[in-house]
């Protein structure tokens, strides 16, 4: 941990709302975009990513220190995912295709999308690069919550199997045969996108 952490990391435990403001404008964008992966609307995406900031900062005598900072925050993260889908779902308003194209964009010029959207040039390739990531979104909300929990931490964040498992609490080798069938899932999904465009 480096020194500038375990200084904010102080200053969160003595309540320091000044604090408070650094963690979230240092972690705001990582938070959001698990959180949209995982949910799939702006909207609730930045309700809950309000929620999880709140709950770090009232909890953080909590964090012990046995593992990054930013591992415990995607923790508390995800277990508020988590809620957030069950209580979704219970409702009946969770809708995957009705996402927020203001967004995407953002994602994608970002480079957020899991298979390397990248820079887009021009109107044309924006289109086609906005169409993708939305393709890729729907796919990933399609997964079962548990398969869509590692291919997010994984292949979109980028983190390692390490800090996987100490998010989710699960072995290495569950995480990585979920990936794995994760991978496969959104493989078969993504083809007949890519059929769709060849025809």
């Amino acid at each position: 941990m480096s020194l500038r952490e375990r200084l904010l990391l102080r200053r969160l435990r003595e309540r320091d709302e000044r604090a408070f403001r650094e963690m979230v404008e240092r972690y705001q964008n990582q938070v959001f975009n698990l959180l949209f992966r995982m949910i799939g609307t702006r909207e609730e995406a930045e309700d809950l990513a309000q929620e999880v900031f709140v709950t770090v900062f009232k909890s953080i005598d909590q964090f012990r220190g046995e593992s990054k900072f930013s591992t415990w925050l995607y923790r508390v993260a995800v277990n508020h995912c988590k809620n957030r889908i069950k209580y979704l779902s219970r409702r009946h308003e969770r809708d995957t295709s009705d996402f927020d194209e203001a967004a995407e964009r953002e994602a994608v010029a970002q480079g957020g999308s899991p298979i390397g959207a990248g820079h887009i040039e021009g109107p044309d390739r924006a289109l086609e690069g906005a169409e993708l990531e939305r393709t890729v979104q729907t796919a990933i909300a399609a997964l079962d919550e548990d398969h869509r929990v590692v291919v997010v931490l994984r292949d979109i964040e980028e983190l390692s199997y390490e800090e996987i498992c100490e998010i989710t609490g699960l072995p290495e080798g569950t995480v990585k045969s979920r990936l794995h069938r994760a991978r496969l899932a959104l493989k078969e999904k993504l083809a007949h996108y890519v059929r769709g465009k060849g025809s």
